[in-house]
């Protein structure tokens, strides 16, 4: 219960979050710093859970469907105001229905979860990509860091449209460059770690037209 109410308040704090983005340049700032702690309680909801003996399989998908919350929130936000392409929310809400339909079809028909001793994935090197513990916090890492530096280019925009002598447009170019980099490598591990999903999953997709070998192999 209280690991999912966190899961809860977090995505209430992404909206309060994105109508401080739209505000002057010390709101701006403000709602940066809580990016921060927006991303850092997709980690606590699931410490609390195993701390206070609650965790769940319902609670691990509810766990998820909050995460992709956060993720469309801030990324259609971003797109929104012009500092991401919008192909960037796109590919996000492509690949998170395609990888969550996957999942919960895996739950229903058979129990099975996308982490843990009953996970969907078959292989080791496929449950390495997705739920280990080094492929979800270089994610985790790279979301925040690409998220804080999204919200500093609407901070830093605000900052010269307030005719700040301090920041350049050198340094604001360059700025923006990087971060739309990052921008593209975190849409590529995204989709990195989404592939072993889809190709586990494939017997899901195709249970009525794939060999009972191959869905027994698989």
């Amino acid at each position: 219960m209280a690991a999912n109410l966190i899961t809860l308040g977090r995505i209430l704090l992404a909206f309060v979050v994105v109508a401080m983005f739209q505000g002057g340049f010390a709101l701006r700032m403000a709602a940066v710093a809580l990016t921060v702690l927006v991303i850092w309680l997709d980690s606590l909801d699931g410490y609390v859970a195993r701390k206070l003996g609650a965790a769940s399989e319902v609670g691990a998908l509810f766990d998820i469907t909050g995460d992709r919350i956060v993720e469309h929130i801030y990324l259609i936000f971003y797109a929104a105001v012009g500092v991401v392409s919008f192909w960037v929310p796109l590919i996000f809400v492509t690949r998170s229905f395609l990888v969550d339909t996957l999942r919960t079809v895996a739950f229903s028909k058979e129990g099975r979860t996308p982490f843990g001793d009953k996970t969907m994935m078959r292989s080791p090197f496929t449950r390495f990509l997705t739920s280990s513990r080094f492929s979800r916090a270089v994610y985790g890492v790279l979301k925040v860091v690409v998220f804080v530096l999204l919200g500093l280019c609407l901070a830093f925009r605000q900052a010269r449209a307030d005719g700040a002598t301090w920041l350049a447009p050198p340094f604001h170019q360059a700025f923006a460059r990087v971060t739309v980099v990052l921008v593209w490598i975190m849409v590529a591990f995204n989709l990195f770690r989404g592939l072993p999903v889809l190709y586990d999953g494939r017997t899901y997709l195709f249970d009525k037209y794939l060999p009972r070998q191959l869905k027994r192999d698989a």
